[in-house]
Protein backbone atom coordinates (compact mmCIF):
# COMPACT_ATOMS: atom_id res chain seq x y z
CA UNK A 1 0.00 0.00 0.00
CA UNK A 2 1.69 3.29 -1.11
CA UNK A 3 0.29 6.70 -1.13
CA UNK A 4 2.52 9.57 -1.97
CA UNK A 5 5.72 9.32 -4.24
CA UNK A 6 7.93 12.64 -4.51
CA UNK A 7 10.88 14.25 -3.60
CA UNK A 8 9.83 16.88 -1.57
CA UNK A 9 6.04 15.78 -0.44
CA UNK A 10 3.75 18.26 1.78
CA UNK A 11 4.41 17.70 5.16
CA UNK A 12 0.96 16.23 5.67
CA UNK A 13 1.54 13.49 3.21
CA UNK A 14 4.91 13.17 4.54
CA UNK A 15 4.79 9.87 6.33
CA UNK A 16 3.37 7.78 4.34
CA UNK A 17 4.91 8.71 1.14
CA UNK A 18 7.70 7.24 -0.44
CA UNK A 19 11.05 8.76 -2.58
CA UNK A 20 10.72 8.28 -6.19
CA UNK A 21 14.33 6.58 -6.07
CA UNK A 22 13.05 4.13 -3.48
CA UNK A 23 10.28 3.07 -5.36
CA UNK A 24 11.92 2.49 -8.38
CA UNK A 25 14.49 0.07 -6.01
CA UNK A 26 11.75 -1.72 -3.93
CA UNK A 27 10.26 -2.46 -8.09
CA UNK A 28 13.70 -3.70 -9.00
CA UNK A 29 13.14 -5.82 -5.75
CA UNK A 30 9.61 -7.74 -6.96
CA UNK A 31 11.33 -8.22 -10.48
CA UNK A 32 14.28 -9.93 -9.19
CA UNK A 33 12.36 -12.14 -6.83
CA UNK A 34 10.05 -13.03 -9.48
CA UNK A 35 7.08 -11.41 -8.55
CA UNK A 36 3.99 -10.97 -11.13
CA UNK A 37 1.92 -7.79 -9.98
CA UNK A 38 -2.03 -8.11 -10.44
CA UNK A 39 -4.80 -5.71 -10.37
CA UNK A 40 -6.90 -5.75 -7.54
CA UNK A 41 -10.07 -7.10 -9.96
CA UNK A 42 -7.91 -9.43 -11.05
CA UNK A 43 -7.48 -10.76 -7.82
CA UNK A 44 -11.01 -11.02 -6.67
CA UNK A 45 -11.62 -12.48 -9.95
CA UNK A 46 -8.78 -15.53 -9.45
CA UNK A 47 -10.55 -16.30 -6.41
CA UNK A 48 -13.69 -16.09 -7.14
CA UNK A 49 -13.02 -18.47 -10.56
CA UNK A 50 -12.52 -21.79 -8.21
CA UNK A 51 -9.07 -21.94 -10.23
CA UNK A 52 -10.66 -21.53 -13.68
CA UNK A 53 -8.83 -18.29 -13.54
CA UNK A 54 -5.54 -19.29 -11.59
CA UNK A 55 -3.19 -16.53 -10.29
CA UNK A 56 0.47 -16.49 -11.65
CA UNK A 57 3.14 -18.20 -9.46
CA UNK A 58 3.97 -14.91 -7.11
CA UNK A 59 0.97 -13.08 -7.43
CA UNK A 60 1.77 -8.90 -6.16
CA UNK A 61 -0.71 -6.44 -5.78
CA UNK A 62 0.53 -2.86 -5.85
CA UNK A 63 -1.64 -0.02 -4.52
CA UNK A 64 -1.93 3.60 -4.35
CA UNK A 65 -4.54 5.28 -2.07
CA UNK A 66 -6.10 8.91 -2.43
CA UNK A 67 -4.67 9.83 -6.08
CA UNK A 68 -1.65 11.94 -5.44
CA UNK A 69 -0.12 13.60 -8.75
CA UNK A 70 3.57 12.24 -8.14
CA UNK A 71 1.81 8.26 -9.10
CA UNK A 72 1.66 10.01 -12.47
CA UNK A 73 4.87 11.59 -12.47
CA UNK A 74 7.09 9.21 -10.77
CA UNK A 75 5.63 5.75 -10.38
CA UNK A 76 3.96 5.38 -14.00
CA UNK A 77 6.90 4.97 -15.66
CA UNK A 78 8.93 2.83 -13.42
CA UNK A 79 5.59 0.48 -13.75
CA UNK A 80 5.36 0.67 -17.51
CA UNK A 81 9.28 -0.13 -17.83
CA UNK A 82 8.14 -3.55 -16.07
CA UNK A 83 4.84 -4.10 -17.28
CA UNK A 84 3.80 -3.62 -14.05
CA UNK A 85 0.03 -4.04 -13.27
CA UNK A 86 -1.49 -1.68 -10.05
CA UNK A 87 -4.40 -0.26 -8.69
CA UNK A 88 -4.96 3.43 -8.29
CA UNK A 89 -7.72 4.22 -5.22
CA UNK A 90 -9.34 7.43 -5.99
CA UNK A 91 -10.91 10.07 -3.78
CA UNK A 92 -12.62 11.60 -6.39
CA UNK A 93 -13.08 14.52 -4.40
CA UNK A 94 -10.02 15.28 -3.85
CA UNK A 95 -8.43 14.78 -7.50
CA UNK A 96 -8.29 18.48 -9.72
CA UNK A 97 -10.97 19.21 -11.99
CA UNK A 98 -14.61 20.12 -11.80
CA UNK A 99 -15.61 17.32 -8.98
CA UNK A 100 -12.81 18.69 -6.67
CA UNK A 101 -14.41 19.61 -3.07
CA UNK A 102 -10.76 20.48 -1.74
CA UNK A 103 -9.15 19.38 1.79
CA UNK A 104 -6.58 16.81 -0.04
CA UNK A 105 -3.58 17.02 1.77
CA UNK A 106 -0.92 17.60 -1.14
CA UNK A 107 -0.97 17.52 -5.08
CA UNK A 108 -3.37 15.21 -6.58
CA UNK A 109 -3.86 13.84 -10.02
CA UNK A 110 -6.52 15.60 -12.48
CA UNK A 111 -8.83 13.67 -14.72
CA UNK A 112 -6.52 13.54 -17.75
CA UNK A 113 -4.03 11.85 -15.41
CA UNK A 114 -6.21 9.84 -14.29
CA UNK A 115 -7.28 8.57 -17.63
CA UNK A 116 -3.42 7.90 -18.73
CA UNK A 117 -3.24 5.76 -15.83
CA UNK A 118 -5.80 3.81 -17.12
CA UNK A 119 -4.89 3.61 -20.33
CA UNK A 120 -1.57 2.23 -19.17
CA UNK A 121 -3.15 -0.59 -17.58
CA UNK A 122 -3.49 0.53 -13.90
CA UNK A 123 -6.81 -0.29 -12.31
CA UNK A 124 -8.51 2.72 -11.10
CA UNK A 125 -10.60 2.23 -8.27
CA UNK A 126 -12.87 4.15 -5.51
CA UNK A 127 -11.72 5.64 -2.39
CA UNK A 128 -14.90 8.03 -1.19
CA UNK A 129 -15.46 10.98 -2.32
CA UNK A 130 -14.10 13.21 0.34
CA UNK A 131 -11.86 10.36 2.04
CA UNK A 132 -14.13 10.80 5.43
CA UNK A 133 -13.95 7.81 8.20
CA UNK A 134 -16.57 5.55 7.29
CA UNK A 135 -17.81 4.05 10.10
CA UNK A 136 -18.57 7.34 11.34
CA UNK A 137 -21.18 8.68 9.08
CA UNK A 138 -24.98 7.91 9.29
CA UNK A 139 -26.37 5.89 6.33
CA UNK A 140 -26.89 8.73 4.11
CA UNK A 141 -23.68 9.97 3.70
CA UNK A 142 -22.27 6.74 3.54
CA UNK A 143 -24.02 5.74 0.66
CA UNK A 144 -23.32 8.81 -1.45
CA UNK A 145 -19.67 8.71 -0.62
CA UNK A 146 -19.55 4.98 -2.12
CA UNK A 147 -21.84 5.76 -4.64
CA UNK A 148 -21.05 8.96 -5.69
CA UNK A 149 -17.07 8.07 -6.07
CA UNK A 150 -18.27 5.21 -8.18
CA UNK A 151 -20.51 7.28 -10.20
CA UNK A 152 -18.07 10.31 -10.48
CA UNK A 153 -15.27 7.47 -11.93
CA UNK A 154 -17.57 6.07 -14.41
CA UNK A 155 -18.93 9.51 -15.78
CA UNK A 156 -14.89 10.56 -16.50
CA UNK A 157 -13.35 7.54 -17.38
CA UNK A 158 -16.57 5.55 -19.23
CA UNK A 159 -16.34 2.08 -16.68
CA UNK A 160 -17.62 1.57 -13.29
CA UNK A 161 -14.82 0.84 -10.93
CA UNK A 162 -14.72 -2.62 -9.49
CA UNK A 163 -12.57 -2.10 -6.46
CA UNK A 164 -12.83 0.25 -3.14
CA UNK A 165 -10.07 0.73 -0.33
CA UNK A 166 -11.39 2.41 2.59
CA UNK A 167 -10.03 5.35 3.86
CA UNK A 168 -7.94 5.31 6.96
CA UNK A 169 -8.68 0.91 6.53
CA UNK A 170 -11.71 1.85 8.73
CA UNK A 171 -14.91 -0.52 8.16
CA UNK A 172 -17.45 -2.52 10.15
CA UNK A 173 -20.09 -4.46 8.63
CA UNK A 174 -22.35 -1.92 7.84
CA UNK A 175 -19.34 0.17 5.82
CA UNK A 176 -18.82 -3.04 3.82
CA UNK A 177 -22.40 -3.50 2.79
CA UNK A 178 -22.59 0.01 1.55
CA UNK A 179 -19.33 -0.99 -0.52
CA UNK A 180 -20.96 -3.77 -1.84
CA UNK A 181 -24.16 -1.81 -2.20
CA UNK A 182 -22.82 0.71 -4.24
CA UNK A 183 -21.44 -1.81 -6.85
CA UNK A 184 -17.64 -2.64 -5.79
CA UNK A 185 -17.27 -6.52 -5.90
CA UNK A 186 -13.95 -6.02 -3.55
CA UNK A 187 -12.59 -4.06 -1.34
CA UNK A 188 -9.08 -3.75 0.93
CA UNK A 189 -8.25 -2.66 4.15
CA UNK A 190 -4.96 -1.95 5.72
CA UNK A 191 -4.57 -4.77 8.55
CA UNK A 192 -0.79 -4.62 7.84
CA UNK A 193 -0.64 -8.26 6.84
CA UNK A 194 -0.67 -10.90 3.90
CA UNK A 195 -3.93 -10.95 1.93
CA UNK A 196 -5.31 -13.88 1.93
CA UNK A 197 -9.02 -15.54 0.24
CA UNK A 198 -10.41 -16.38 3.90
CA UNK A 199 -10.63 -12.87 5.28
CA UNK A 200 -13.56 -12.63 2.33
CA UNK A 201 -13.71 -9.85 -0.70
CA UNK A 202 -14.23 -7.23 1.31
CA UNK A 203 -11.88 -7.05 4.42
CA UNK A 204 -8.73 -7.82 1.91
CA UNK A 205 -5.63 -7.12 4.13
CA UNK A 206 -2.45 -5.41 2.94
CA UNK A 207 1.14 -4.41 4.00
CA UNK A 208 2.58 -0.60 4.29
CA UNK A 209 5.07 0.98 2.94
CA UNK A 210 6.28 4.43 4.47
CA UNK A 211 9.30 6.77 3.46
CA UNK A 212 11.18 5.40 6.30
CA UNK A 213 10.78 1.94 4.77
CA UNK A 214 14.33 0.88 3.82
CA UNK A 215 15.84 -2.07 1.58
CA UNK A 216 16.38 -4.90 3.97
CA UNK A 217 12.59 -4.12 5.72
CA UNK A 218 11.05 -4.13 1.96
CA UNK A 219 12.61 -7.18 1.00
CA UNK A 220 11.27 -9.14 4.46
CA UNK A 221 8.01 -7.41 3.85
CA UNK A 222 7.88 -8.99 0.50
CA UNK A 223 8.49 -12.36 1.50
CA UNK A 224 6.13 -12.07 4.58
CA UNK A 225 8.85 -12.64 7.10
CA UNK A 226 9.07 -10.54 10.37
CA UNK A 227 4.95 -8.72 9.51
CA UNK A 228 4.14 -8.92 13.71
CA UNK A 229 7.66 -7.38 14.87
CA UNK A 230 7.41 -4.76 11.84
CA UNK A 231 3.69 -3.37 12.60
CA UNK A 232 3.46 -4.49 16.32
CA UNK A 233 3.25 -0.61 16.85
CA UNK A 234 0.62 -0.46 14.37
CA UNK A 235 -1.60 -2.96 15.20
CA UNK A 236 -1.71 -1.55 18.62
CA UNK A 237 -2.73 1.81 17.58
CA UNK A 238 -5.49 0.08 15.02
CA UNK A 239 -7.26 -1.70 18.34
CA UNK A 240 -6.90 1.48 19.98
CA UNK A 241 -8.70 3.46 17.31
CA UNK A 242 -11.50 0.80 17.22
CA UNK A 243 -12.36 1.08 20.55
CA UNK A 244 -12.39 4.67 20.32
CA UNK A 245 -14.37 4.53 16.61
CA UNK A 246 -17.25 2.32 18.51
CA UNK A 247 -17.83 4.63 21.09
CA UNK A 248 -18.03 7.98 18.99
CA UNK A 249 -21.00 5.94 16.87
CA UNK A 250 -22.52 4.52 19.72
CA UNK A 251 -22.74 8.06 21.27
CA UNK A 252 -23.70 9.32 18.00
CA UNK A 253 -26.79 6.85 18.22
CA UNK A 254 -27.33 7.91 21.73
CA UNK A 255 -27.44 11.43 20.84
CA UNK A 256 -29.74 11.55 17.43
CA UNK A 257 -32.79 13.02 17.87
CA UNK A 258 -35.84 10.58 18.44
CA UNK A 259 -38.00 9.82 15.50
CA UNK A 260 -40.89 12.42 15.58
CA UNK A 261 -44.29 10.49 17.21
CA UNK A 262 -47.18 10.54 14.62
CA UNK A 263 -50.33 13.52 15.52
CA UNK A 264 -53.22 12.14 16.88
CA UNK A 265 -56.06 12.69 14.84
Amino acid sequence: MYHAVGERPAPAAHGLSVAPRSFAEQMRVLADRGFTPVTTAELGDAWRSDGRRPLPGRPVLITFDDGYEGVHRHALPVLAAHGFAATVFVSTGWLRGKHDEGGALDTMLDWEQVRELAAAGTEIGGHSHTHPQLDQLDGTRLAHETAHCRDVIAQELGTAPVSFAYPYGYSDRRVRGAVRAAGFAQSLAVGNALAARRQGPYALRRLTVRRGTGPAEFERLVEGRALVRNFAKDRALTKGYAVVRRARRAAARLNAPAPSAPARR
